[in-house]
């Protein structure tokens, strides 16, 4: 035997790998899902039309890519439905809408909140507890940025004159509709039909009360308000997303007391308004749109009467709040 067989025989066999590949599974057999809510690490998803309700977990491949409500996805495995399954979200399909914010105004994380829903129904009490502006004007800045439609929904108006709040609207072209405990909710039945909405609101302003008004047998859980501070106490702990009776769907959001706007640039809230973005062709560079901002067109076209002046202080009332700034009015 010669001296390489002699050492050959102890020589340990090779390891074989898989060679690796760029080419991932074609999924031909998943099926879609639309993710109504989630719970540690889990995500119910409805199927089809509705007809049956699928658990899942993400799959590893998704990396770090988050699922949240709203999202279409594809689900591979076990979507029967059936109990003690679980299905695996193996891709996410692309987003139309994305609603964000932030923790803070400095805070450069985006948080997703909900995918592709087309209105955001801003949820307010004309009393008890009296309205925040200030985050109703970040709502509708987080509204535009998202390109989603805003609706502000008025609730116990049987309580105060809900005039002055619709009046401070008015001029952005905020649609509205007012309702109160007990009360007729056909005009707010029509804005959310065939629709995907999302209600957002203070906490204690009344939107677990029109959720379970609007979607028989929810009983999502009521909350009141403390009379000593005013506030209401969270009583919703995650978003769920709802098929509404008679077409569309509604997701209630937890109360939020703070809502950041670090990801919004002034130039993407001013295109959400045509007839004022038309006007800042002429503006100087970097021109932020803001009352201080020396030379922006947008003072030349309300001392020319282009564009009404009410209009052009509601945006920028809009770019206050988005900044942290006192309102300038």
């Amino acid at each position: 035997m010669s001296r390489y067989d002699e050492e050959a025989k102890y020589d340990r066999p090779k390891r074989r790998t898989r060679p690796r590949t760029k080419d991932r599974p074609a999924y031909d057999d998943a099926v879609t899902g639309f993710v109504i809510t989630r719970d540690r690490g889990r995500y119910t998803t409805w199927v089809g039309d509705g007809d049956r309700v699928v658990t899942a977990m993400k799959a590893r491949q998704l990396g770090r890519k988050g699922v949240i409500v709203g999202d279409r996805v594809k689900l591979d495995g076990d979507a029967s439905g059936a109990e003690g399954t679980l299905a695996r979200i193996v891709e996410v399909l692309p987003r139309t809408t994305l609603l964000r914010r932030s923790a803070d105004d400095d805070d450069p994380v985006e948080r997703p909140l909900v995918a592709n829903a087309d209105q955001l129904v801003i949820v307010v009490a004309v009393a008890n507890p009296e309205p925040r502006t200030r985050l109703i004007d970040r709502f509708l800045v987080a509204a535009y940025d998202a390109g989603m439609r805003p609706l502000l929904c008025l609730t116990k108006t049987d309580l105060a004159d809900p005039e002055p709040l619709l009046s401070t609207y008015r001029p952005l072209g905020v649609e509205s509709v007012a309702t109160q405990q007990g009360g007729n909710l056909d005009d707010l039945k029509e804005q959310l039909r065939d629709r995907t909405s999302v209600m957002v609101g203070h906490s204690g302003v009344g939107k677990s009360t029109l959720v379970n008004a609007l979607v028989p047998g929810t009983n999502r859980a009521i909350g009141v308000v403390n009379d000593n501070t005013g506030r209401g106490r969270h009583t919703s702990t995650s978003a769920l997303l709802l098929r509404l009776p008679d077409g569309g769907w509604i997701v209630d959001t937890p109360g939020i007391r703070s809502f950041g706007l670090a990801h919004v640039e002034p130039d993407q809230l001013i295109h959400a308004f045509p007839d004022l973005a038309a006007e800042t062709t002429n503006c100087p560079r970097a021109c932020g749109h803001s009352e201080s901002d020396p030379g922006c067109a947008l003072d030349e076209a309300v001392a020319e009467g282009r564009i009404e002046a009410e209009r052009v202080a509601s945006f920028r009332r809009l770019l206050a709040s988005r900044e942290g700034r006192p309102d300038p009015a």
